[in-house]
């Protein structure tokens, strides 16, 4: 059994990694902060495209319940390893900067940027042991372009890409790679305030992503088809920045 993780897995696009994955043969770790219903709906759907998988709880941006939900995890499967990582969970507080509270902030940067550290850092070691392993950050528009009234944001995504970059040439050696996906406007619940119909005439394809694009490249790059591929950023975006 191949075993993939999925942070924040419940929804939008988190949720339809965790399908493609699973129709790739992955058990798919699912995990979740709060909305249980939502990680289950998730679940049903993995079971749905032949796979299986489970729920694990644990904030991200919390190191204790990283580490206690992954060691509880390994200790209950000692023999296997988390091949695949896909950090995903991410939130967004919008503000202008001269607006913007610390905890807009600290919530931001504790989500998108610590989250991927103490997940990764817990991880990598058995990837390095096994001598194989795919990371695949999703980080966005944001870190590569930056865009008003998401100073916290741009910063967290630019400190992930920043991260690939350097971890890639870290453990290139032991057959594992670090790449990063940046998605545009994509149809899910984190953009749902947007103004679609403003925002996509400054799109050349002249439309939002769907999840399931995503998906795809990320689900191509956490695969031995993309082997010799490792510190890069990819963007899916309909030509809206490149």
């Amino acid at each position: 059994m191949k075993y993939a993780l999925v942070t924040g897995g419940s929804r939008g696009i988190g949720r339809a990694i965790c399908i493609k994955l699973a129709s790739t043969g992955y058990f798919i770790l699912i995990n979740y902060k709060s909305n249980e219903e939502a990680a289950l709906e998730t679940l049903e759907q993995v079971r749905q495209s032949g796979s299986e998988g489970q729920l694990m709880k644990f904030d991200v941006s919390n190191r204790s319940e990283v580490e206690d939900a992954l060691g509880s995890w390994q200790e209950k499967n000692p023999d296997d390893y988390i091949e695949v990582l896909i950090n995903n969970a991410g939130i967004r507080k919008d503000a202008l900067l001269i607006w913007m509270e610390n905890q807009q902030w600290d919530d931001v940067i504790r989500t998108n940027l610590d989250g991927f550290f103490y997940t990764t850092r817990y991880l990598l070691k058995e990837m390095l042991i096994h001598k194989y392993g795919r990371i695949v950050n999703v980080v966005s528009l944001s870190g590569l372009k930056g865009l008003p009234g998401q100073i916290n944001y741009s910063a967290a995504k630019a400190g992930i890409i920043g991260a690939t970059k350097a971890l890639a040439q870290e453990v290139g050696k032991k057959s594992v790679t670090v790449n990063a996906v940046a998605p545009g406007y994509i149809r899910t619940d984190m953009t749902k305030d947007l103004d679609e119909k403003e925002l996509k005439q400054h799109i050349p394809l002249n439309r939002f992503g769907r999840p399931e694009e995503v998906a795809e490249t990320v689900c191509f790059l956490a695969s031995e088809k993309a082997s010799y591929i490792t510190g890069e950023v990819i963007s899916v975006n309909g030509g809206l920045y490149t």
